[in-house]
């Protein structure tokens, strides 16, 4: 694996925790709960959510 690579998917993943800040007012508009969701927190779902389809990009990606 190229180093680059993962110097691309850096700022893949701060414009990716910024749109699912900035859509979970109209997802959040929509649904029973109450909360906002500040960057911090788009920032923890992100990565929790990276960290569990990674591996199944891999295995994709492999065949």
């Amino acid at each position: 694996m190229c180093y680059f690579r993962i110097l691309a998917a850096i700022p893949g993943f701060f414009i990716s925790s910024w749109l699912l800040m900035l859509l979970w007012g109209v997802i959040a508009s929509r649904l029973p709960v109450g909360f906002t969701l500040s960057y911090v927190n788009a920032m923890l779902v992100n990565i929790t959510l990276w960290l569990a389809i990674a591996p199944l990009a891999a295995v994709g990606s492999k065949r």
